[in-house]
């Protein structure tokens, strides 16, 4: 079986060199850089060839690709790239890989057409000034094929070495054994289901309560299939740190039963938490990991391929032994390990790492989302964004040198939005063009001053700048999916300010692609009902599956109590406080130990914490603050120690209502002191009258499903494992409706 690479991906592996530059981006969007091929391919002679496909085979390697333009009365081939900001200044190695993907482009065309010569083009089309740059030169095909052929070779011992690895990897993987005796109570279950849901290529939804161990039972039978599904990569997207860390764990463990020398494992973290030198740019300058990057990456990565599990410490050890930029290495080294761990965004963002690679590749690909009803406003956050006029203010009074008259004009245009505008919170269509032109006019300038005076970077232009950035590519996917609204509040000498946010509210259009590229994607949750809100919100194709397995728990376990005497709706709060504090230490008293109390706001909970420390002051209480830092978000945690006794509060939806384990007596109980409804605000009833018109069920969506689930995420607390015992207090009248108690856990009981 032979080779097979793309051309991208063989000049970016073969024919990079120098440093790491990031001073001529961000480039403009897919969607610019298609519709800028467009406007170049529209002004070409009749008989101009477009998306010209190509292939060839050397030492048995096959390269595959899709020659932007030829123009065979010129005999010209033509590699055409979007950009914005002054040409002049593109680095040199950014320029010499588009002029390498040109020429190998060049020679797949002299050899399939039997050309003797070429004249190869680089077409650079500015979208903000429509103009076009053209650079040429004139080659002869026995040159283009030896260059072709120097690539080639670079990447043929590399790529070998990757494929005996593999090999290697797919014998171990049949022998794969379970690293435990046998699978816990329904684990076994989801493990079946899910690798026939991949043998099928169909997508799962799979809701599994805590305790089984899904994070396993869900990447050892993808493991499994990787071997006789050809799949290329798995990948394992969470929403926070904790996921990541029983995922690797989970590798560790399988690792550690079965010797797996040639599986591959990569952790990816955020850029700001993987770099060196925060306060330097990303180019050699600037950053000593950043100078030669591309020189000694190829050392970097050959030593990286040598580590079986490379988390967040083993890539750090590489990269700096190496002098190499750890986050971009980490980059690179998604390309050739076979298991990714990282955050949701890595796939699922509009400019994702790992769906680009997907896509450039055509890898097969089974993708695990951890902890899936958080996508929904992951999703929407992805694919949204906001603009602070106050921001803008600020930066017209500093007068930055060269910028004064942009920000003008775009202050002007950010005016006339709300010039007619009487009320502090308006939704209004679409952004005005006027207002989109103004803003590409900015970020165009800011874009060119940084790239003159790099080491002058403002941090405050530089934050605005990307703001800014994102809100105009966000502006391009507006439709009925999304929402655009200006808030209006008084700044300085009562001077109107208004804030612009777009607003996505169904991410499935945008989602949707990215489910249908893998062989199978999995979200599972011990949350994830009312499945048609999900499936409905998160664009799963029609075919996906769906497994409710049962818990491990039993009902005596956990002794649910529902509270409706007491109302903790936003009229009654001052009312219900001395209930909840007498009904917080009537249990205490009868069975001391660790609890923790849900509220519904930091108001909330310090009225409550007050009142019950004023009265009840031998018992002892810790509280969750806003803007709790890691460090102090463990220190909260670390109160809950085995026999202790004591009571956290903290509130619903925050960092201590989900992906928080505190087994055995470290949590015997849990107060939950109100519904979990999202406030009712104007940018809610927005959201309401949305879905209502698209889901007919406008207050389900937008505020009992996710207001019910954070409840019974913060419940998911108590019972960890099959020999905990505890105790849940629901406290509001409207625990006891029908539709509420129907979406709880089918193993709860309540108690009479």
């Amino acid at each position: 079986m032979s080779l097979s690479v793309a051309v991208r991906a063989l000049c970016e592996f073969a024919a990079k060199v120098g440093d790491l530059d990031l001073r001529f981006t961000p480039s403009p969007t897919a969607q610019q850089g298609m519709e800028g091929h467009r406007q170049v391919v529209a002004r070409r002679d009749p008989g101009y060839q477009s998306e010209v496909s190509l292939e060839s085979e050397y030492q048995g390697l096959r390269v595959r690709g899709r020659a932007d333009g030829y123009d065979p009365v010129r005999n010209r081939v033509e590699e055409i790239k979007t950009h914005r900001g002054d040409l002049a200044r593109q680095p040199d190695n950014h320029r010499q890989l588009h002029w390498a993907q040109a020429r190998v482009y060049a020679w797949l065309l002299c050899q399939s057409r039997g050309l003797a010569q070429m004249e190869v083009t680089l077409v650079y089309l500015d979208i903000d000034s429509d103009r076009q740059t053209l650079f040429s030169e004139q080659q002869q095909a026995d040159d283009l094929q030896r260059f072709f052929e120097t690539l080639c070779q670079r990447y043929i011992g590399w790529a070998q070495a990757q494929r005996l690895r593999q090999a290697e990897r797919n014998r171990d993987l049949q022998r794969l054994a379970f690293p435990y005796p046998q699978f816990r109570q329904g684990q076994r279950q989801l493990a079946e289901t899910l690798y026939k849901a991949v043998a099928t290529g169909r997508c799962l939804m799979a809701q599994a309560s805590t305790g089984i161990g899904k994070t396993l039972g869900t990447l050892f039978p993808l493991l499994k299939a990787m071997v006789p599904q050809q799949l290329d990569k798995l990948f394992f997207l969470t929403a926070k740190t904790p996921g990541r860390a029983l995922a690797l764990d989970a590798l560790r463990q399988i690792s550690a039963a079965t010797a797996q020398p040639g599986l591959r494992a990569l952790e990816l973290i955020a850029r700001d938490k993987a770099c060196e030198y925060p306060d330097r740019a990303c180019h050699g300058e600037s950053c000593p990991l950043a100078k030669g990057f591309y020189d000694r990456l190829p050392a970097a990565r050959e030593a990286a391929s040598h580590v079986p599990l490379l988390d967040r410490a083993a890539l750090r050890e590489v990269a700096l032994a190496h002098e190499v930029c750890p986050y971009y290495l980490g980059q690179e080294m998604a390309r050739w390990v076979d298991v990714v761990v990282a955050d949701y965004n890595y796939y699922f963002d509009a400019h994702a790492l790992l769906f680009g690679l997907t896509q450039l590749n055509q890898w097969r690909v089974a993708v695990l989302v951890d902890e899936a009803h958080n996508l929904v406003e992951r999703g929407r956050a992805m694919y949204s964004a906001c603009l602070d006029q106050g921001q803008l203010m600020a930066l017209r009074q500093r007068k930055p040198a060269g910028l004064t008259t942009v920000l003008e004009r775009l202050n002007r245009q950010w005016n006339a939005l709300y010039k007619e505008q009487q009320a502090p919170y308006h939704a209004s269509e679409p952004v005005p063009d006027a207002f989109i032109r103004a803003s590409q006019q900015c970020t165009g300038v800011i874009q060119e001053h940084l790239e003159q005076m790099p080491a002058q970077v403002d941090p405050q232009v530089l934050q605005f700048y990307f703001q800014l950035l994102q809100f105009t590519r966000v502006a391009e996917l507006f439709d009925e999916h999304f929402l655009f609204d200006i808030q209006l509040r008084n700044g300085p000498r009562r001077r109107r300010l208004a804030t612009l946010t777009l607003r996505n509210v169904v991410p499935a259009r945008l989602l949707a692609p990215r489910m249908a590229a893998a062989r199978s994607v999995t979200l599972f949750s011990a949350t994830l009902g009312p499945r048609r809100f999900y499936a409905d919100l998160l664009g799963m194709p029609a075919d996906t599956g769906w497994l409710e397995v049962a818990a491990p728990f039993r009902a005596e376990q956990l002794q649910v109590h529902i509270v409706s005497q007491v109302s903790t709706r936003y009229q009654q709060r001052q009312r219900s406080l001395a209930p909840i504090v007498e009904l917080i230490a009537g249990q205490y008293r009868r069975q001391p130990g660790n609890y923790l109390a849900f509220f519904s706001s930091f108001e909330y909970l310090q009225q409550v914490a007050s009142l019950f420390a004023e009265r009840h002051p031998e018992v002892t209480q810790w509280c969750q603050a806003p803007g709790m830092d890691e460090a102090a978000r463990e220190a909260f945690l670390a109160r809950f120690v085995e026999q202790g006794q004591g009571v956290g509060f903290a509130v619903l939806g925050g960092a201590f209502g989900e992906g928080v384990d505190l087994p055995g007596t470290r949590l015997i109980g849990a107060f939950v002191a109100t519904l979990g409804l999202p406030q009712v605000n104007p940018v809610n009833e927005q959201f309401k009258a949305r879905l209502g018109r698209q889901f007919g069920a406008g207050f389900d969506y937008t505020y009992l499903y996710p207001g019910v689930r954070k409840v019974i995420q913060a419940a998911g607390r108590v019972i960890r494992g099959e020999q905990d015992r505890g105790v849940l207090f629901l406290i509001d009248e409207r625990f006891s409706e029908p539709r509420v108690q129907q979406m709880f856990p089918a193993w709860w009981q309540i108690a009479e």
